[in-house]
Parts: structure tokens; C-alpha cells; sequence
């Protein structure tokens, strides 16, 4: 979780995981959904997804305990050389050394490493210089206080040389250049993205899809949403994508309206559109499966953070649903399941 993700965020995402799977039998057992349900809101999707699948492999190769051993860390889903190190070191005290971006900028400042930290050639040195350093009587303490040292004291742009324990060792310190240091790639340029998404309704339910599980926001919901093709009119590819992928032929009524988000190096604005008209029989083809739900059910899937804004605006949770469909408990959705 703490990946791309401050710790002040996670604390509560942490405490409602662990309630929710307290073990890794508890993670393996439970259905994709229910685990990116849990862990929506912390965005970067794949992390929970990697994450499930390591907890079935755990089960079901190691007995339902970790591995200690960094070949057979380093094989579950999710885990690279940092994350097979900090197991190492915070769970089994082994002297495994770590680099992720705090420990990185502090070791690119006490040696005055020049060259970004992405480069092949600079990682290779940085996790070197990193082992070299690692205190082997405690690695747990040494790796815990480098990050926290890099979170608090030696942070980005202006570091806090004057609180630092290091700034008699510091060669970037010593030269005045610690707060150049160290050196970013120039950015990306964005690139403008134009998405397109439909409130389907029938019958008072609203049509909802699941993304196939690999690829942006794989396994989550969403409402039908496709991306306009250039110089196009996104209304007319929206009715394409939906009667191509779904069977359904619809007829778009007003824009509801629009989000704004980025992913990456893409910047997207989503417009909704309500939805005039439909006919056809539901099929599914481009995505994983697709249901008919009734609107005060909606809150009860995982969509990622653009999608719940949609969700929020066309089905409040205030929406009281129809005399008619309260007699069950829950009723059931009407469901599609991809054709092969």
C-alpha cells in the first residue's frame, strides 16, 4: 500500500484491509471483487491485484507463510528486488539491503550522484552503496530510519540539512548542491485524452461492465466508457463501442457531465452522457462481464476514482430504491458473462 501512496493515506486502508483479511488464507479465499472493493480509493489497482494473487500462491506453495527466501519472495506476484528486500529485512531481520525513492535521494546526496536515479547504470551503484551501508546487526532499524530519514529530514527539493545526522558525510552538502540533487529525467509531455462514458438504463437498473483483469483498472467496474478516436465525434464512437462490445443499440440523450483525471502521462477528461434510448439483447464481448444493478446497489462494486464520481452523481446513495424491489433482502443483478 505504501507504494506511490503517502502513509498518512494508508493508515486507514491498512486497518480496514487487515480487519477484512487478517490472513493470507483469509486474502486467498476471498473473490478478486471483494479485494479491490476494499482497497478502492488507494488507486494504481494492479498493487491489489498482485497483491491477491501472491496470497493464493503463499497458500498454496508455502503453506500459508511468507517466504523468507529472496528467490521465493521475488517469484510471487508484485514482488521486485525492494519489496523481496524490505520482507527481508522489517519481518525476518536479514541483512537485506533496500533502495525506493527516499533511500535513493538520500545515497544520490551523501555520494553527489550526478545521474538520475532511473538509470540502469546508477541503480546498479545506488543498491551497491546501499548494501555496503546496510548495518548487518540491525537492518530492520537501519532500513525503517533511511526511509524515515528521507521522509521527513532529506526531502525533495530543499532538504532539511540543518536537523540531518549525516551532514558531516554529505558530499552534496559539502559542495552546495544538495538541493539539485538528485537529477529528474525531464517530463513527459501529456498527452490530451478525450473518454467518453453512458448511463444505460432498463427496467430500473443501470447497466454496469467489469474491465477484463489485466490493463488499466483491470477488474473494476464501470459505466460503459470508450475513448474518441481522433477528429471524431466521441458521441458516435461511445454508440459504436457500446453496440460492438455489449449488443446494444442506444441513442444518447444530453451530457451529464464531465471529469477530469490523469493517468500516467495521459490527461482525460470524461464526459457522461445520458443514455435516450436502448434496444438489443445484452452480449458481452469486450469486457469481462456486464450486469443490469439496481441504482442503490452500485455503492456496493469497486469503481476506480473517476467512476465513482460518475456513480455518485446518477445514483446518490440517498436514492431510495422502488417499493417493489425491497420485499428481498438482496436481489439479484441481471448478469452477462463474456462469450468466448
Amino acid at each position: 500500500m505504501l507504494q506511490q501512496t503517502q502513509v498518512r493515506t494508508v493508515v486507514p486502508y491498512f486497518a480496514r484491509f487487515l480487519e477484512r483479511f487478517p490472513t493470507a488464507s483469509d486474502l486467498a479465499a476471498a473473490p478478486r471483487g471483494d479485494v479491490l472493493k476494499v482497497w478502492q480509493g488507494l488507486g494504481y489497482y494492479r498493487r491489489a491485484a498482485n497483491l491477491h494473487r501472491a496470497a493464493v500462491v503463499v497458500v498454496n506453495q508455502h503453506a500459508g507463510r511468507v517466504p523468507r527466501d529472496e528467490r521465493a519472495l521475488r517469484r510471487l506476484p508484485g514482488v521486485g528486488r525492494y519489496i523481496a528486500g524490505a520482507i527481508r529485512s522489517l519481518a525476518f531481520h536479514e541483512p537485506a539491503p533496500i533502495v525506493e525513492a527516499n533511500v535513493a535521494r538520500i545515497l544520490a546526496r551523501l555520494f553527489a550522484i550526478s545521474e538520475p536515479p532511473g538509470d540502469a547504470a546508477t541503480q546498479k551503484r545506488l543498491w551497491e552503496l546501499s548494501e555496503r551501508l546496510l548495518s548487518k546487526r540491525d537492518p530492520a532499524l537501519h532500513n525503517q530510519a533511511i526511509m524515515e530519514l528521507g521522509a521527513l529530514v532529506c526531502v525533495p527539493g530543499q532538504p532539511r540539512c540543518e536537523r540531518c545526522p549525516l551532514i558531516g558525510h554529505c558530499a552534496a552538502h559539502e559542495q552546495g548542491v544538495a538541493g539539485r540533487l538528485p537529477s529528474v529525467r525531464p517530463r513527459r509531455t501529456f498527452v490530451e485524452v478525450e473518454d467518453a462514458a453512458v448511463v444505460v438504463r432498463r427496467r430500473g437498473r443501470v447497466l454496469i461492465v467489469r474491465r477484463p483483469e489485466h490493463g488499466r483498472w483491470g477488474g473494476l467496474w464501470e459505466l460503459p466508457r470508450t475513448s474518441a478516436a481522433a477528429g471524431r465525434d466521441p458521441r458516435d464512437c461511445l454508440a459504436e463501442h457500446v453496440r460492438d462490445s455489449l449488443g446494444l443499440t442506444i441513442r444518447l440523450g444530453p451530457k451529464l457531465l464531465h471529469v477530469k483525471h490523469g493517468v500516467t502521462h495521459h490527461r482525460i477528461t470524461l464526459v457522461c452522457y445520458a443514455c435516450a434510448s436502448v434496444a438489443g439483447r445484452l452480449r458481452v464481448s469486450g469486457y469481462h462481464e456486464a450486469r443490469w444493478e439496481f441504482p442503490h446497489r452500485l455503492h456496493e462494486y469497486a469503481f476506480s476514482s473517476p467512476q465513482r464520481r460518475l456513480i455518485a452523481a446518477v445514483a446518490p446513495r440517498t436514492e431510495t430504491p422502488h417499493p417493489k424491489h425491497q420485499i428481498s433482502s438482496k436481489p439479484q443483478a441481471r448478469i452477462a458473462k463474456r462469450s468466448n
